[in-house]
C-alpha cells in the first residue's frame, strides 16, 4: 500500500532523525497543544505561513490524548495537508472537551457511577472522531505515527506504527478506531472493540484501553521503532547506526502532574482497598501512579543514555509537575479549568528547561534558557534539517523547483 507523501524527505540525506512524542492525560492535551502551537508559528516564520509539524519530524508518537494530537497533526485533509494547524489543537479541546467529558457529575456522582461502569459512555468521542477522520487509515499519515495502546484479551501492548503497516497489514486500521482505543482510559471510558481485515483477507480482532497502560510516555517506543528500521537495513536510514543517538533529536512533550507534597501518603494508602485505590479524594490513584510512573521512567532514561553518549542538547523534554488539583484532573471541564490549562501552556513556554530528579521526584532547571528559548533553537534546526535534505534529495529538488516555478508563474 502506498502512503502519502511527506514533505520530509528521508533522514538519509540529512543528518538528523526527527522524533516528536506526546504523553497521554485526558484533557490535558490543551497543554502540548499549546506548546506545540508555539512551535509551528516559528517554523512559519522561516518557512512560510504553510509549515506544518508533519513536514518537520519523521516520526510524530502519541499515547491516549497524545494519539489524538498526533492524529491531528498528521491525518490528511482534501487537499493533502494536516487536517489541523497546531494552532487550532487548544481549540478542539475548548470546543470538544466538555461533551467527551461532561463536567454535570458532582464527585461523589463520579465515585458511584465508576462503581457500575466506566464514567463515561464515549459515544461524543466516537462521533467526533470518525466525523473527523472518516476512512483514513494508518498508512495515510503524512508522516510516520507511532501510537501505543493495551490489547486487554492478548494481555499484551499493542503498537500502531507506520513502520509496521507493510509488513503486519493487519494493523492498517482507521485512525478513528486507533485514537478511540488508545484513549480509553479505564474507568473513565469503556474499551474499545474492532476488527480489521489485511491485504490478504485475514482478519484480526482489537480489544483495545489506553495506551497509558503500556506506555503513557511514548518517547521510548517511537525511538524503538526508528531502531528496528535502521537495524532493518531500511534505505532511508542509511548509513546511520543504531547507536548514533547523536543522529536523533526527540521532543517529548508531557501534559503536566499534580505537585506531588502530600498528595497521598503510605499512611492513608494503608487504609484503600480497591475502591479507595480507584476513587479516593475524587481522583483515581493507581491510574495515576501507573502512567506517571511510566512517564517518569522513561524520561528518566533517555536522559540518562542522552547524556552518557554525549548528545544530551539533543532531548528536550518539557513537563510542568506543579499544576494545582483541579489543572492535573484529566476530566474536568469547566470552563474556568480549560482556560486555566491554556494559560499553563503559556506560563511553561516561560519556564527554565528542566529534568527529572528520582531523588526528589521533581523537575528541575537544568538550563539558564526557557522552554520558548530552547522551542526557537529547535525550530531553527528543523528547518535546516529540511532544507538539507532537500538540496540532497531527488525528490526534494524537484519540489523546490516545482515551487519556484509556481511561484514566478503566480508573479
Amino acid at each position: 500500500m502506498e502512503r502519502s507523501r511527506s514533505l520530509l524527505q528521508p533522514p538519509t540525506y540529512g543528518n538528523l532523525i526527527t522524533i516528536l512524542s506526546i504523553d497521554g492525560g485526558g484533557i490535558k492535551g490543551i497543554i502540548p497543544g499549546t506548546i506545540l502551537a508555539f512551535l509551528e508559528s516559528e517554523l512559519q516564520k522561516l518557512d512560510g505561513e504553510d509549515a506544518r509539524i508533519a513536514d518537520y519530524f519523521d516520526v510524530i508518537a502519541g499515547t491516549s490524548t497524545g494519539g489524538l494530537v498526533t492524529t491531528m497533526l498528521t491525518a490528511p485533509d482534501e487537499n493533502n495537508r494536516p487536517l489541523y494547524a497546531a494552532k487550532d489543537i487548544p481549540q478542539f479541546y475548548l470546543d470538544n472537551g466538555p461533551h467527551i467529558f461532561p463536567s454535570s457529575w458532582t464527585t461523589i456522582g463520579k465515585v458511584f457511577k465508576e462503581v457500575e461502569g466506566p464514567r463515561y459512555d464515549g459515544k461524543y468521542l466516537r462521533e467526533i472522531l470518525k466525523e473527523k477522520l472518516g476512512n483514513t487509515r494508518l498508512h495515510q499519515t503524512l508522516t510516520n505515527v507511532v501510537i501505543p495502546t493495551f490489547d486487554i484479551k492478548q494481555m499484551q501492548p499493542t503498537i500502531f506504527s507506520s513502520y509496521e503497516v507493510n509488513k503486519n497489514p493487519t494493523i492498517d486500521a482507521l485512525l478513528s478506531d486507533i485514537c478511540i482505543g488508545t484513549s480509553a482510559a479505564p474507568t473513565y471510558l469503556p474499551p474499545h472493540y474492532f476488527t480489521n481485515e489485511g491485504t490478504a483477507g485475514e482478519v484480526r480482532e482489537f480489544n483495545l484501553i489506553d495506551g497509558g497502560m503500556a506506555a503513557n510516555n511514548p518517547a521510548l517506543v517511537a525511538i524503538s521503532e526508528v531502531t528496528k528500521e535502521i537495524t532493518s537495513g531500511s534505505a532511508d536510514f542509511f548509513p546511520i547506526k543504531p547507536t548514533d543517538y547523536h543522529r536523533f533529536l526527540v521532543l517529548s512533550l508531557g501534559t503536566g502532574s499534580p505537585r506531588s507534597e502530600g498528595r497521598f501518603t503510605a499512611e492513608t494508602a494503608a487504609k484503600w482497598g480497591i475502591f479507595g485505590w480507584l476513587t479516593s479524594s475524587g481522583a483515581n490513584p493507581l491510574i495515576d501512579v501507573f502512567m506517571r510512573g511510566s512517564a517518569d521512567m522513561v524520561d528518566y532514561h533517555l536522559s540518562t543514555v542522552f547524556q552518557a553518549l554525549h548528545s544530551e542538547k539533543n532531548y528536550i523534554r518539557i513537563q510542568d509537575d506543579s499544576l494545582c488539583e483541579a489543572f492535573a484532573s484529566t476530566d474536568c471541564t469547566t470552563k474556568e479549568n480549560l482556560e486555566g490549562l491554556v494559560k499553563v501552556g503559556h506560563e511553561l513556554l516561560k519556564k527554565r528547561v528542566s529534568c527529572i530528579n528520582l531523588a526528589t521526584g521533581r523537575y528541575e532547571p537544568i538550563s539558564e534558557h526557557s522552554n520558548e528559548e530552547i522551542l526557537k533553537r529547535l525550530a531553527d534546526l528543523l528547518s535546516k534539517e529540511k532544507r538539507l535534505r532537500d538540496i540532497r534529495s531527488p525528490h526534494g529538488r524537484r519540489h523546490a523547483e516545482a515551487q519556484v516555478v509556481a511561484e514566478n508563474a503566480g508573479c
